[in-house]
């Protein structure tokens, strides 16, 4: 049975973690945010946009080209730290996904980039219903951690072991085509998944690898970053040799509206 009330995830409450969400991820929110755009047909920016969940803020930088007014909300505190830097055209507010403290009728457009995955659905959905303009979307999306290259399998055997050795947190896991959008008061209007390559050298990412939640996680149970730094360096120098190398991303993007229609 879905908890209704889900506690914040406490791993996110690391002032280590919320730098590397601020200045260590690829930038793959713009890329999913201009193919979410084509596939709207936003021209213009929209009035208002609400991102959901938003981390350190990058997911609600993306929203810029797309958005007059961009606002980022976060349950975890210590994750928006450096957001002025992140997203200085933004405003932020600590607030959780199933209490949006805004009126009816407010914004063009509301993203959830993996922040689904931790909210109540029975209290967040309707919420969005509340909040969306009549002729509103809501945009879900995810993205798995980069672990290929786009050509050559070194990187996918390099990180298997990597996810072995720190592994992740269990109960993340969502398919968003499984929910009852009716229910809510929305319908999904369409799925399409997704892969995405960004150029990244040894450095860049070594400095996202450490970033992951994996890593925080075992930090947590006591091992040290130094002691994971040492242990990936010398792999990922060897993959990546001297130069970038193109980094896949694979996801989805779900788009969802009021109404019983679809816009597909």
């Amino acid at each position: 049975m879905e908890e209704r009330n889900p506690p914040v995830v406490t791993v996110y409450a690391s002032a280590r973690l919320a730098e590397g969400y601020a200045f260590a991820r690829p930038p793959v929110h713009p890329r999913i945010i201009a193919r979410i755009a084509a596939h709207l047909g936003i021209t213009q920016p929209l009035a208002c946009a609400l991102d959901v969940g938003c981390g350190a803020g990058r997911s609600t930088d993306a929203l810029a080209p797309i958005a007059q007014f961009a606002i980022g909300i976060e349950p975890v505190s210590t994750m928006l730290m450096h957001c002025r830097t992140v997203a200085p055209h933004a405003q932020f507010a600590v607030a959780r996904a199933e209490a949006l403290p805004f009126a009816a009728q407010t914004f063009d457009l509301i993203t959830a980039a993996g922040s689904l995955n931790y909210a109540d659905r029975d209290l967040f959905l309707p919420l969005v219903a509340h909040t969306l303009k009549p002729s509103g979307t809501l945009v879900v999306y995810d993205f798995s951690a980069g672990k290929r290259l786009q050509d050559d399998d070194a990187l996918a055997h390099w990180f298997a072991e990597f996810a072995r050795r720190y592994p992740a947190q269990a109960g993340y896991a969502l398919d968003v085509r499984t929910l009852d959008w009716a229910r809510f008061g929305l319908r999904l209007d369409a799925y399409h998944e997704f892969e995405i390559a960004v150029p990244l050298d040894a450095d860049a990412y070594l400095r996202y690898i450490l970033s992951e939640t994996r890593v925080e996680h075992a930090i947590a149970r006591g091992q040290s970053e130094e002691a994971i730094r040492d242990w990936c360096a010398p792999a990922i120098q060897t993959i990546f040799g001297t130069g970038a190398r193109q980094v896949l991303f694979t996801g989805y993007v779900a788009i969802a509206a009021l109404g019983e229609h679809s816009r597909a």
